[in-house]
């Protein structure tokens, strides 16, 4: 099985390797410890969204300041100077984030990777945030009376269902991003995937699952007149298809889409899980770095399986259209993005060609 270096930014990294029992030898691999914030408060109106996001930013910077609390002068400029080949490296390219999971439910975890995105953009990285809502469409179905259905992990989308999802992805959540991103101090535009023919699909028929859709063609202009002008897109997984209907999209696939028509330096995919890992029970068994060829082995032994192996494809298809590296990380980590991007060891696992 082939296994890379972590390419990283500069330098790359060495990898370490160790034989484990009856698995096969694997490269790269580090215990992840992930800070996970207990309390969780629901957002009710604009008036409390203000505040919460007040009181969340204090706290994040009261944190913030216990850690830097305990760095001398010296190390601070230390890190500023070792992060500046990764900035430099990346200024002007494009980022797409697919922004879920965990990261997307908690408001403390909402408010440090928004703030992560706002800092990327602000040193002059082109971020392009693609996002779901699963949860607060799940809320908002119960709200009318409809009860949630899936098939083999996809949302059973009817009519009304679909009215949903598009109020509450197009809508709702789009927007609250939106406003956070500019409370951080970041530009942001609110799009979903009708506006400026983002997104064409087609109706996944096969599958009977309703309004739910597969990627066709992706039409990146409004998205690069965004970043050209110094915005933070935020986009919608909404599509339509021939007869202009609205088809539900999934997140993952249409970042990995959008990734590739904008021939972007990097995917990240943040999910619940410390990236791909050999052993799903023991977070210490998590690969690096993984190329193509690694992916397929691990995938036919059934080491990635379940809920991973839509998202490793969605890494493969992008990375064959030309984007240069894709990222699966854990977005319950703080500043797991920096970490990521900005320095050589990361906190996920990276895929290349």
């Amino acid at each position: 099985m082939m296994m890379t270096q972590r390419a990283g930014m500069l330098p790359s990294r060495s990898l370490q390797s160790r034989n484990s029992p009856g698995a096969l030898k694997m490269i790269g691999m580090r215990k992840i410890v992930s800070d996970r914030p207990a309390r969780k408060s629901p957002l009710r109106n604009q008036q409390s969204r203000s505040h919460h996001v007040r009181v969340l930013a204090s706290a994040q910077l009261s944190m913030d300041a216990e850690i830097r609390s305990k760095l001398t002068n010296l190390d601070k400029v230390t890190i500023l100077s070792e992060a500046l080949p990764f900035l430099r490296k990346f200024r002007g390219k494009t980022i797409v984030i697919k922004y879920g999971g965990a990261a997307m439910k908690d408001p403390t975890l909402k408010a440090g990777v928004i703030t992560d995105i706002v800092l990327l953009s602000t040193v002059g990285i082109r971020c392009v945030l693609v996002h779901g809502g699963g949860p607060e469409i799940n809320i908002w179905l119960e709200k009318v009376g409809i009860k949630p259905e899936f098939k083999n992990g996809l949302r059973v989308t009817d009519a009304a269902t679909m009215e949903i999802v598009e109020m509450v992805l197009g809508g709702r959540v789009n927007k609250s991003l939106v406003s956070l991103i500019q409370q951080a101090g970041g530009l942001s535009v609110g799009l979903s995937g009708k506006d400026g023919n983002l997104l064409k699909a087609r109706q996944m028929v096969e599958k009977d699952i309703g309004f739910v859709g597969e990627v066709t063609k992706v039409d990146p202009n409004i998205l690069k007149i965004a970043v050209e002008d110094g915005f933070i897109p935020v986009v919608a997984t909404i599509a339509t298809d021939d007869d202009g209907n609205a088809l539900n999209i999934n997140a993952d696939t249409a970042a990995g889409e959008i990734a590739a028509a904008l021939k972007a330096e990097k995917l990240v995919l943040m999910t619940d899980v410390p990236g791909v890992l050999h052993d799903k029970n023991d977070v210490s068994t998590k690969y690096s770095s993984l190329d193509i060829r690694g992916c397929r082995t691990l995938i036919e032994q059934g080491v990635i399986a379940g809920g991973m192996i839509p998202k490793v494809d969605c890494c493969i298809r992008c990375l064959a259209q030309g984007v240069k590296a894709a990222h699966i990380i854990d977005g319950r980590a703080r500043h797991g993005i920096l970490m990521e991007l900005l320095t050589d060891e990361g906190v996920g696992t990276m895929i290349v060609g």
